[in-house]
């Protein structure tokens, strides 16, 4: 077993690089540029960030984007309490002002002129307008702007438009290799290699079922879960039910079809 060497030390979280994902991002965050991540839910997107800000021992303002996400939300508001009115930075103020990451999850949920917020800080300006206190903030060298999305997900009326994302430097993500999956749900799970290799094996053959109706495929995430459940006793049927085939799908007969994968593998 051929496996990448492991980014791993006390203070970052556990990462397993697949390509040259590292140092592309490093390199990006050296001159100044904003990085998009595309992939699907649950290939270790967020876990990346997270390892990098540790990494580059910077830190890391998360945001989980919505359809009710404002500029307001990202950049500030004011605030009225007892002592007056006072301002709030939003985190995408805080990033830029500590000189951390900004990591907007899932941007295309967010609303356009939310979005719109971010193409000063996204080109060669790098600048952030606090258009209600009037300050123009110059980020600093080591401010990054992170987005990432699932491509699986875009539609006419949810997608990131040409003008926006060709501000960034993009990555794609997918999930690994079978012998890279299960070394991460072994390392992630804390279980032994037989289990973790059999999981990620019906997590195989669940994603080959791709086109039976269901929206998404089994995560490696899904993998981790359903492998840290038996390892720590549950019945494999029943966690395989309850960590893989329900978060899957809410058709009965679906769910169904995706029991009778497993048993092939828990029989």
């Amino acid at each position: 077993m051929n496996l990448k060497p492991v980014c791993e030390s006390r203070s970052e979280p556990f990462y397993q690089a697949q390509r040259n994902e590292l140092e592309l991002f490093e390199q990006a965050w050296r001159h100044g540029l904003p990085v998009l991540i595309k992939g699907p839910t649950g290939c270790g997107k967020t876990r990346f960030v997270q390892h990098m800000a540790q990494r580059l021992n910077l830190p890391l303002h998360t945001v989980a984007c919505h359809d009710d996400l404002s500029a307001a939300d990202l950049v500030g508001r004011h605030l009225i309490g007892a002592e007056g009115t006072w301002w709030q930075d939003g985190p995408l103020t805080r990033a830029v002002r500590e000189g951390g990451i900004c990591y907007l999850d899932e941007v295309v949920e967010a609303r356009q002129d939310t979005v719109v917020v971010l193409h000063p800080l996204a080109d060669d300006r790098r600048e952030l307008f606090l258009e209600r206190t009037g300050e123009v903030l110059q980020a600093p060298p080591s401010f990054m702007l992170v987005v990432s999305y699932n491509p699986g997900y875009q539609n006419l009326l949810k997608g990131m438009k040409p003008s926006t994302r060709q501000r960034f430097v993009a990555m794609r993500f997918d999930y690994p290799p079978a012998a890279e999956e299960a070394h991460i749900v072994r390392r992630e799970a804390g279980v032994d290699a037989a289990l973790a290799t059999q999981v990620v094996r019906l997590g195989q053959a669940l994603r080959r079922l791709e086109q039976h109706d269901l929206e998404e495929v089994a995560s490696t995430r899904l993998l981790i879960f359903t492998a840290r459940m038996i390892g720590a006793g549950m019945n494999p049927r029943e966690a395989c039910l309850a960590c893989l085939a329900e978060p899957l799908s809410d058709d009965p007969v679906t769910v169904a079809a995706l029991m009778d994968v497993v048993d092939v593998h828990f029989a």
